[in-house]
C-alpha cells in the first residue's frame, strides 16, 4: 500500500522484493517504492510467491527499519475503519502508527514487570452497581462482554477502571483504555500504578516526544506491555491478545479525530472489539445517544446502580428557576446568578471548602449584538464575530483582530452593543465584587488546574477544565444554561447534561449544586434526579421518527459550490438514502486534515467566502438508513476516486458521522 492517499489509488501494488532485501522485509514492514517517478513510502501487507498483474513489475527500493509496524489484526482494524468512515488506508494508518524513530527502534527493550498483584478478595467499588457482577464473571473467564456504564456522582472512576483493567490482565488478556485529554490520563496512569504496581502498563499521548512515544508504542507491539492507556491514537495501539477495550467519557468531542477520515474513538473500538472478540466498557457519567443505542439493541448491556444507591450518592441538586425559588425571590428567574446560588455559595465558604462555578464560554464577553435588537455584531471587514477581551477594552473582531471603532447595526442603524454571553474572565470580576476577600482562581484556555486544595475559595472554570478538589467541592453553580441549551446542535440537550452532569460529580454528597435554568426543563429534570441515561432514552423515539442518529447515517459534504454538486453527480445513492439539504457556509474550504490530495492547495485558494468572483462553500448533507451507512460509504468513497482521478482541483471534504452536523 503506497503512501499517497488519493482515492483512486486507494488499493494494494504489486513490487519485487530484491534478494539482498528478502530477510528484511516482510508482512507489516515499512519500505521505499518508485511510484510514479517518485520515490514514497509504504507498508508491505503480504508476500507472494507469484503475481498477476501482466506487466512489468518494479523493486522495492530498500527497508526502512527493521521491525514490521503492522499486524494482521491492525491491518484488519485500518481497513474497516477507512471502509467506514471512507477514508484511506494510509489516512488511517497515519492516525495509528507514530513515525519511526531510529534511536528508539534500536535501544533496549523494556525490562519485564514483576508478577501481577492477586485481585483483592474484598468488595470493590463495582459493588455498588447491579449488573457489573456478571460483566466480572465474563471477563474472568475470558469472555467479551460488553456494557455500557453510567458511572455514580463522586465516583473514582479511575480506581474502577484499574479494577477492570486488572481482572482482564489476570487471564492473560490484554487491556486497552482510551480517554479525553492528558488530565484523564494522568489520573488514570495514577490509579493503574497503584492498583497494578509499576511497568505493566504505557500511556500513550500527543504530549510524549517522538522518541519516547514510539519506544512505548514498540514495547506494546513487540507484547512487552499488555495494557495500553491513552487518548485517541491509543485506539489503534497493536495490544497482543486484546481482551477489553474501555473508553470513559464517549461523549466528549475530543474523542473524534480531527484528521481524514475522521473516525469516532467509540465506534474504531466498537469496530475493534468486534474483529478481536474483546470486551468492552463504555463509560461516563451522562450517557450518549449512541451508547444508549447499543442499549437498545442488545448490543451490549447496562451497568448502572439502584435509586437508592444513586440518592445517598448525589449532592442535593436545584434548579433557580422553579416555582419555590420565583416564589422567594422574584429575579430568580432572570438574575443570572440568583440568590440561591449565592447562598448555596456562601454556605460551601463558610464550612472551609471550595467553590465550583461552570460558565459555558471562556474570555470576557466573546459574544456581542446589537442592543436594540439582537442582531449578531460582525465585523464590517471579514465578517468575523465582535467580542470584549477586557472590561476598558474596545470591541473587535475575534478573527481578524480589527477594532470595531465605527461599528453599526446593518439593521436599524444603532451604535450601542449589548453582551450576548458572559466569559469566564468576566464572571470572575462579578464574584470577586460579590465575595470580596475570598480567593478567586480560574481554569480554562491556556491556564487549566489540575487539582484545588480543600480550602475556601471559587473555582471559574469552563466545561472540560474544571479541576478535581481534593475532598469535593462544597458547592457547584452551573451558570448561563441557556447558553448551552440554545446551541444549533441535534445534541445540544445531551451535551448540555454531560457537561453539567461532569461539574456534579465533583460535589461532595452532602453539598448543593445550583444549575441556573428553568426546572420544567426535561434536561434540567434529568439531572436534578441523576437520571442522564433517561433523558436520551426518551429522545430515542423521536430520533427514530425523524429517521436522526443514531438510527440513520450522514454524510456532510464542504467544498465550493462546483466541486459539491460534481461529487453529488458522481454518487451512486444506495436504497434508503437521500440529500436532504445543500447550504452556503461562512467557511473557506480546506482540503481534509491529515490529506496531502493533489490540487488541494490550489482548490483552497480559489474558493472562499464574499468578494468579486468568489465562488461560495457550500456544504450538502446526505442521509442514509443505519443498514446502508456501508454503502452510503463505498459510494462517496468511488465518487471521490472518480474525481481524484480526473485531476479534479477543489477538495470535498467528506464527514461521515459528524459530531457537529452545522
Amino acid at each position: 500500500m503506497v503512501d499517497v492517499p488519493l482515492p483512486h489509488l486507494d488499493r494494494a501494488f504489486d513490487y519485487v522484493v530484491p534478494a539482498d532485501l528478502d530477510e528484511q522485509v516482510s508482512a507489516g514492514s515499512r519500505v521505499r517504492v518508485r511510484f510514479s517517478g517518485r520515490l514514497v513510502d509504504a507498508y508491505v501487507l503480504e508476500r507472494l510467491e507469484s503475481s498477476d498483474h501482466g506487466g512489468r513489475l518494479a523493486f522495492v527500493e530498500r527497508a526502512v527499519g527493521s521491525q514490521p509496524v503492522l499486524t494482521p489484526a491492525t491491518s484488519r482494524l485500518f481497513r474497516s475503519v477507512a471502509d467506514r468512515w471512507a477514508g484511506n488506508f494510509v489516512d488511517v494508518v497515519r492516525l495509528g502508527v507514530p513515525p519511526r524513530h531510529a534511536r528508539a527502534e534500536a535501544a533496549a527493550r523494556l525490562t519485564p514487570p514483576g508478577p501481577l498483584p492477586a485481585i483483592p478478595a474484598v468488595a470493590t467499588g463495582w459493588s455498588r452497581y447491579a449488573n457489573a457482577a456478571g460483566f466480572f464473571t465474563s471477563l474472568a473467564e475470558g469472555g467479551a462482554p460488553r456494557a455500557i456504564w453510567s458511572a455514580l456522582p463522586g465516583e473514582s472512576w479511575p480506581q474502577r477502571l484499574a479494577e477492570a483493567a486488572h481482572q482482564s490482565l489476570s487471564v492473560g488478556r490484554g487491556v486497552l483504555l482510551v480517554v479525553p485529554d492528558a488530565r484523564d490520563l494522568s489520573r488514570l496512569d495514577a490509579a493503574l500504578t497503584a492498583h497494578l504496581g509499576p511497568g505493566h502498563h504505557v500511556a500513550i499521548s500527543a504530549d510524549l516526544g517522538p522518541e519516547q512515544r514510539y519506544r512505548r508504542w514498540l514495547a506494546v507491539l513487540r507484547g512487552d506491555v499488555r495494557a495500553v492507556i491513552g487518548t485517541r491514537s491509543a485506539a489503534f495501539a497493536p495490544v497482543q491478545d486484546l481482551g477489553l477495550v474501555v473508553i470513559w467519557d464517549d461523549g466528549d468531542d475530543l474523542h473524534s479525530e480531527p484528521r481524514a477520515p475522521y473516525p469516532h474513538m467509540r465506534d474504531v473500538l466498537v469496530l475493534r472489539s468486534g474483529q478481536s472478540q474483546a470486551g468492552l466498557l463504555v463509560g461516563g457519567f451522562a450517557r450518549t445517544s449512541e451508547a444508549a443505542y447499543l442499549v437498545q439493541s442488545r448490543w451490549g448491556q447496562e451497568i448502572t446502580a439502584d435509586r437508592s444507591v444513586i440518592r445517598s450518592s448525589s449532592p442535593r441538586i436545584s434548579a433557580a428557576g422553579d416555582d419555590f425559588e420565583v416564589a422567594r425571590d422574584a429575579a430568580a428567574s432572570s438574575a443570572r446568578v440568583p440568590s440561591l446560588a449565592i447562598r448555596a455559595a456562601r454556605a460551601a465558604l463558610t464550612a472551609g471548602r471550595p467553590v465550583l462555578v461552570q460558565v459555558p464560554r471562556r474570555g470576557y464577553v466573546p459574544a456581542l449584538a446589537c442592543a436594540r435588537d439582537r442582531t449578531p455584531a460582525r465585523c464590517m471587514t471579514c465578517a468575523g464575530p465582535l467580542a470584549m477581551g477586557s472590561g476598558g477594552g474596545r470591541p473587535a473582531c475575534r478573527w481578524c483582530g480589527r477594532p470595531a471603532t465605527n461599528w453599526a447595526c446593518p439593521r436599524c442603524g444603532s451604535t450601542r452593543l449589548r453582551a450576548v454571553v458572559t466569559g469566564s474572565a468576566r464572571t470572575a470580576e462579578e464574584f470577586g465584587r460579590m465575595f470580596a476577600g475570598t480567593v478567586i482562581r480560574h481554569s480554562g484556555g491556556d491556564s487549566v488546574l489540575s487539582d484545588v486544595q480543600a480550602q475556601p475559595e471559587i473555582i471559574i472554570a469552563t466545561p472540560g477544565a474544571e479541576p478535581v478538589a481534593a475532598q469535593g467541592y462544597g458547592a457547584a453553580l452551573l451558570l448561563d444554561a441557556w447558553s448551552s441549551l440554545s446551541r444549533p446542535e441535534l445534541n445540544a440537550g445531551e451535551e448540555a447534561l454531560r457537561r453539567w452532569a461532569n461539574a456534579v460529580a465533583l460535589v461532595r454528597a452532602d453539598g448543593e449544586v445550583v444549575v441556573v435554568a428553568d426546572s420544567s426543563l426535561p434536561v434540567v429534570q434529568a439531572l436534578i434526579r441523576w437520571d442522564p441515561a433517561g433523558f436520551v432514552e426518551r429522545e430515542l423515539p423521536d430520533r427514530h421518527a425523524l429517521r436522526f442518529p443514531p438510527y440513520a447515517r450522514l454524510a456532510k459534504l464542504t467544498g465550493p459550490a462546483h466541486a459539491v454538486e460534481d461529487l453529488l453527480q458522481q454518487v451512486q445513492m444506495p436504497v434508503n438514502s437521500e440529500v436532504i439539504g445543500t447550504i452556503t457556509v461562512d467557511e473557506p474550504p480546506t482540503a481534509p486534515s491529515g490529506s496531502r490530495a493533489l490540487g488541494a492547495g490550489a482548490g483552497a485558494e480559489r474558493a472562499g467566502v464574499g468578494g468579486a468572483g468568489v465562488e461560495p462553500v457550500e456544504r450538502a448533507m446526505v442521509r442514509s438508513a443505519r443498514m446502508s451507512g456501508g454503502e452510503l460509504a463505498a459510494a462517496l468513497k468511488a465518487a471521490a476516486a472518480v474525481r481524484s482521478a480526473r485531476k479534479a482541483a477543489d477538495v470535498v471534504k467528506i464527514e461521515l458521522d459528524p459530531t457537529e452536523l452545522f
